[in-house]
Parts: C-alpha cells; structure tokens; sequence
C-alpha cells in the first residue's frame, strides 16, 4: 500500500534517520532526494556524511529547487522517494531571492516561489505511483525571530508544513530520536476495527 508521510521535529531529533528506517523496512526500491547545498566546508563534509550512511542500492536526486518534476523525471522504478529536507529546499529558494545580508529581501516574490515549489511537491506526491516519505523541520515552537527575513522564513516554511500535512496519510513528530504519530488516515485492517 502507498503511503504518503511527513516525519516533522526540530534539528537532531532523528527525523532522517526515522525517515530512511521506514524506507528500509519498506524493502522496496528508493530514490533520495537531497535538497541541501553545499554552501561551506562543514556543510560538504555533512553532506558527504549523509551520502555514506545511505544504503548503496538506493538512488540519489540532489536538486535545490524544481523538486516535483525532478523526482518525475528521476523516479523511474523507485517505490518509495525519500524527500530530505523541505527546510533546506524552502531556504534555497530564500538564497536565490535575498542578497547575503538579507536585508534585501522581496518578500512577495519568495512567498511565491515557495508556494509554486510546494504545488509542485504536492502535486508530484499525488500523481508518482510510489511512497513518499517527506522530511522537514518544526520552526514555530521557538522565540520570534528577531529579524525581518527569519521571520519570513518561519512563516513560510510553517505555511508549507501545514500544505504538506493536509496531504500525506501520516505525520510523525520526533523528539529526542523518538517518533510519536500524530496522524494517521490509512483505513484499519479487518483485524483492527473495533
């Protein structure tokens, strides 16, 4: 059965290493979509980290942006399509927007752009014949940024949360490496119902 599912929680709380568990014990056939840039040397040495701790036989999509037609041109005979991680593909549209202080930012046109990618995300869950398994983190359980384009950011990645969350069939929240379901709307088994 195909299952759509976002696994949300805040940083290091396990949500990728839950998210390639479920694919694992799916045992079917994967393609990994990594959203992050390698804008430094500790972000390349992280990325490099994830691409070993990734089975060998899975297929890899690095993309930063166009995530939904790149997985239908890429998914070829993947069951399941790991999306790891919104938050970055959401700050890569950021990068593209703002200047490097980020005070130049056009608020309007990044609203847009981002809302455009997740249609795009939303409507390749809904059309690929496969499971997804979509990774992003939990922003709005914080303090108020402090500034203008942080602020945004929180936002909108919580507006594309909440886009992803009406669509997918699970969501799981982790804390501390732990995974609490908070949806479910896959039908019960027979043995199940009450």
């Amino acid at each position: 059965m195909l299952k759509k599912i976002l696994i949300i929680g805040g940083a290091r709380s396990g949500k990728s290493h839950y998210a390639q568990e479920l694919a694992l014990k799916s045992a079917q056939p994967v393609l990994f979509v990594a959203t992050a840039e390698a804008g430094d040397e500790e972000m390349r040495q992280r990325i490099e980290e994830h691409r070993k701790a990734r089975p060998s036989v899975w297929s890899t999509l690095e993309v930063t942006t166009r995530v939904g037609n790149q997985i239908r041109q890429k998914v070829g005979k993947a069951q399941t399509v790991i999306v790891d991680c919104l938050t970055l593909l959401v700050n890569n549209i950021f990068r593209q927007h703002s200047d490097p202080t980020g005070e130049l930012i056009d608020a309007p046109l990044i609203e847009k752009e981002v809302m455009a990618e997740i249609g795009e995300l939303v409507d390749c869950i809904n059309q690929v014949n496969a499971s997804f398994i979509i990774v992003s983190n939990e922003v709005g359980l914080g303090l108020v940024p402090a500034n203008r384009m942080s602020r945004l950011y929180r936002d909108l990645l919580g507006k594309a949360n909440q886009i992803l969350a009406q669509q997918v069939d699970e969501i799981y929240l982790m804390v501390a490496g732990w995974p609490l379901q908070i949806k479910s709307t896959l039908p019960k088994r027979p043995d199940e119902v009450e």
